[in-house]
């Protein structure tokens, strides 16, 4: 009998610091509902986690913190992620808490704070520019894999022009750079689909708005979170969206919580 679906939402959200907006993303999740979420730039320890306080709020959760930078968690509702992964292959000194990958409700995924590379040129740089190596070299043993898979968080990549609100003011920024937009392009090519980007197609739309000059406010923003969906998944793509209500909050991170909902396949019944 042909396997049946149910649809599930995944999200993306940079929290900027898990305990500082923790009201923040306990009042998104309760509101949202979720069924998966990739969380970046914890700022905290594997012990300073709030896996109670996100208990309490109905989902599993597994995490690899670091102290002060970085950090990354997969959320689930009514349900706890079942890891394999937590670092990236092919760089063994690196110890920066970047990636997180785990079965999640049917589905793979690669929850990911890619290095921002400022300044540039530079070794911050070249270390974005290994890493982006080392994840389409993974991602390639993933994209044709017969389940679904999605790689989901802060990519720190503005793909093209229109995802920044002015590119000339942008074009000394690492996250611009033809490097780096060749690498996300290149990474694309290998069968995964930009979620946002695959429904908005040539619209504006934006992910990450800075604290200066009411950007937020002026809507004057980029688009550097992303969900990346292999073609088992993005087959079953039905909706995309950004949250930008959240962003917009008091004490709020300077990311909105960016999400794609799927049809997922179900086991096959008998």
């Amino acid at each position: 009998m042909a396997a049946r679906t149910q649809v599930r939402t995944l999200a993306t959200f940079n929290v900027n610091g898990i305990n500082a907006r923790l009201p923040h993303l306990l009042e998104w999740l309760g509101e949202a509902q979720p069924d998966i979420v990739a969380l970046q730039e914890l700022k905290a320890t594997d012990a300073a986690f709030p896996i109670a306080a996100i208990e309490d709020a109905g989902y599993g959760a597994i995490w690899h913190g670091q102290a002060s930078w970085n950090g990354v968690a997969l959320l689930a509702r009514g349900a706890t992620p079942i890891e394999s992964r937590r670092e990236l292959p092919g760089e063994p000194k690196d110890t920066q808490a970047r990636y997180l990958e785990a079965a999640v409700h049917g589905v793979v995924v690669g929850a990911l704070y890619l290095p921002n590379g400022n300044p540039q040129p530079g070794p911050k740089f070249d270390y974005k520019l290994r890493w982006m190596a080392r994840l389409a070299r993974h991602a390639r043993s993933l994209v044709d894999l017969p389940h679904p898979v999605a790689l989901i968080g802060d990519f720190n990549v503005i793909p093209d022009d229109i995802d920044v609100y002015d590119p000339k003011a942008w074009k000394r920024d690492a996250l611009i750079q033809p490097e780096v937009r060749a690498a996300y392009a290149d990474l694309l090519a290998q069968g995964w689909t930009d979620a946002l980007r695959a429904v908005f197609e040539d619209e504006v739309i934006y992910t990450f708005w800075d604290y200066f000059r009411q950007h937020a406010e002026r809507d004057r923003g980029l688009r550097i979170d992303h969900l990346l969906l292999n073609p088992v998944l993005a087959e079953g793509l039905v909706e995309v969206g950004v949250d930008r209500d959240v962003r917009l909050r008091e004490k709020a991170s300077d990311h909105a919580p960016t999400w794609a909902r799927v049809r997922v396949p179900k086991t096959p019944s008998r």
